[in-house]
């Protein structure tokens, strides 16, 4: 298992690992499993899937729902088929709580009430995300980590709270299918800053990034993950009048290196994980070691 946060070069040099070892990889990314979200969630290209086996990636549309706990049991499902072939999986991702989630079980919630949450999403559109995430962060700094401001996670922990009086991260855990070998890279932010720029630009530029959400919004206009997710929402305001394509950038660019921040506290919390301190391709020696190593110990 491998977290790191965005733009650490991890699916570059995780694919290149993974075809030299025999592996098939499992990702652990919140906005690569839909299908269209191609060029801001930086996916894997065709023919890289088609160079390593790849699981988790473009399992359902847009306008579906996906949680951590079908996450988890889709990629509990993978990691069987791909060890019932004689193959090893490797999962990796910058999505911690999936990781985690997936490395030590579910928290064993109460199903999801959608007329709870429907003042809650009312809450959102009146007063924007900070005021829930404040709110959550009140009554538990684990649990609005772990939503990483994501709304419908956060909507989520709010309602467990208010209908149990206990945060999510209160709650036992499910048993976990499988053990896993963790390791995390932890990047100075600095080294993240200009990488995230530079392919911050690329999308604007070279990928068509506006065309991508253009054709989202086209297919699935009442759908919430795309403009919520970093680099759609911001492109939707674009569209819809609210800022110039230069301030629509300069917003993704901010946001992401925000996340990426947030993805570092986290993972450095990781529990039983090894760390390594670097980027993947400047790393990647040490990468290949600790594979061999769990692959036999």
């Amino acid at each position: 298992m491998l977290g790191a946060p965005t733009a650490t070069g991890k699916t570059q040099v995780a694919l290149a690992l993974a075809a030299e070892l025999g592996l098939e990889i499992v990702s652990a990314d919140a906005m690569q499993v839909y299908r269209g979200m191609d060029v801001g969630t930086a996916k894997p290209s065709p023919a890289d899937r088609a160079r390593v086996p790849h699981h988790l990636i473009d399992v359902v549309t847009p306008d579906q729902p996906f949680s951590v706990a079908a996450f988890v049991t889709r990629a509990e499902t993978a990691i069987a088929e791909v060890l019932a072939r004689g193959k090893l999986p490797w999962v990796v991702g910058g999505s911690g709580y999936y990781l985690r989630s997936l490395a030590a079980g579910l928290p064993t919630l109460p199903a999801a009430d959608p007329e709870l949450q429907a003042p809650l999403w009312a809450r959102l559109e009146r007063e924007g995300l900070e005021s829930l995430v404040g709110e959550l962060d009140a009554a538990s700094s684990e649990d609005a980590a772990r939503a990483q401001r994501n709304p419908r996670r956060v909507i989520r922990a709010l309602e467990v709270l208010q209908r149990s009086g206990r945060p999510p991260s209160t709650f036992p855990r499910t048993a976990p299918a499988h053990r896993y070998a963790k390791l995390v890279l932890l990047p100075e932010l600095a080294a993240l800053r200009p990488r995230i720029e530079a392919r911050v630009e690329a999308m604007f530029v070279a990928e068509g990034l506006v065309a991508e959400v253009q054709g989202l919004l086209g297919r699935y206009p009442e759908q919430l993950t795309a403009t919520q997710a970093i680099g759609y929402k911001e492109i939707v305001a674009y569209l819809q009048g609210h800022s110039t394509l230069e301030e629509a950038k300069v917003m993704v660019k901010r946001a992401t290196i925000r996340y990426a921040r947030r993805q570092g506290t986290w993972f450095r919390k990781e529990p039983g994980a090894a760390r390594v301190a670097g980027l993947a391709p400047e790393v990647e020696g040490e990468l290949r070691l600790w594979l061999q190593r769990a692959i036999d110990p």
